[in-house]
């Protein structure tokens, strides 16, 4: 039986994950609407957010510091910045859905770019799968509503 060991670097995502996103549910975009979502994206989306939760602090292996554990962290500062663009910003469906240093929808391609650098430096091949799941419905998920506020 493998041994499990907690992540702090995890729960420090996870936290620099919900906290925004709590602060977001109170500042939503106006006209803001997510009745009309992709069935099948929505469920990538809502089991990728659990696996990633899970995994994310769950590692088999005493944590590997590495370069890529830093860089995994730079883009979870870059998530920070775009959440604090958009809390100054009018908070319309275009500042939600903007790009933010070139990074195109970058709240929804930060964290998952964040987590899948942290899962492969790692090894951590769940936690690369999880994301990889979230990735398809959560970037799915924003690339489509994008799509509509450009029309």
């Amino acid at each position: 039986m493998e041994n499990i060991y907690i992540s702090i670097v995890g729960i420090v995502y996870l936290f620099m994950l919900f906290i925004p996103n709590m602060i977001w549910a109170k500042n939503t975009p106006e006209n803001y609407d997510s009745s009309h979502e992709n069935k099948i994206l929505l469920m990538f989306e809502r089991f990728g957010e659990v696996l990633v939760c899970c995994f994310g602090v769950i590692m088999f292996e005493t944590m590997d510091w590495n370069i890529f554990v830093l860089v995994s962290f730079v883009f979870m500062l870059i998530y920070e910045g775009y959440w604090i663009q958009y809390f100054k910003s009018e908070k319309k469906l275009s500042d939600f859905y903007c790009s933010y240093l070139k990074i195109p929808l970058a709240g929804a391609t930060l964290p998952v770019i964040a987590f899948l650098i942290l899962g492969l430096s790692q090894g951590h091949w769940l936690l690369v799968f999880s994301t990889i799941i979230l990735g398809i419905g959560h970037i799915g998920i924003h690339r489509e509503h994008f799509l509509e506020i450009k029309r």
